[in-house]
C-alpha cells in the first residue's frame, strides 16, 4: 500500500528529470553547434526554439522507433514463413544450388587474381627487357 500512494510522486519525478536531462543535452548541442565556425563542414542550422521542443518530440520519436522494430519483426517472422513454406513446397535445395554457384564464382575470380599476382611477383626473369 505504501508503493501505491508515492508512486505518482515518484514518477512525476521521474518525468520531470528526464525532460530537464533531455533539455540539457538539447542545449548543450544548440551551444557547441553554435561555437563551430561559417566554414565548418559540421556547422547545422538549427533554431533555438527546437530546444524546447526536445521533450515533446522525443516520446514520438520512440513510439515511431518502437512501431518500425514492430513491423521489421513481422516482415522477417513472414519471410521466415515463406521461406520455409517454399523448402517445403520444391523439396530442391534451390538456394544451396545458387549459393554454391556464387561461391564458385567469386572463388575462382580471386583465384584469378591471386594466380596472376603470384605469376608478376615470382614468375620467370624476363630475358630481353625492354629499355
Amino acid at each position: 500500500m505504501i508503493f501505491m500512494n508515492n508512486t505518482p510522486v515518484y514518477v512525476c519525478r521521474g518525468l520531470v528529470l528526464l525532460l530537464l536531462i533531455l533539455i540539457l543535452c538539447a542545449g548543450h548541442a544548440y551551444r557547441i553547434n553554435a561555437r563551430r565556425a561559417q566554414d565548418d563542414p559540421q556547422k547545422l542550422s538549427f533554431h533555438f526554439g527546437a530546444i524546447w521542443l526536445a521533450p515533446i518530440t522525443w516520446p514520438l520519436l520512440l513510439l515511431a522507433s518502437l512501431m518500425i522494430f514492430i513491423v521489421r519483426i513481422f516482415i522477417y517472422m513472414f519471410l521466415l514463413v515463406i521461406f520455409t513454406i517454399g523448402l517445403l513446397i520444391f523439396r530442391k535445395p534451390f538456394l544451396f544450388v545458387w549459393l554454391d554457384k556464387i561461391a564458385t564464382k567469386i572463388g575462382n575470380k580471386l583465384l584469378e587474381a591471386n594466380t596472376f599476382l603470384i605469376k608478376v611477383a615470382f614468375g620467370k626473369p624476363i630475358k630481353n627487357p625492354q629499355t
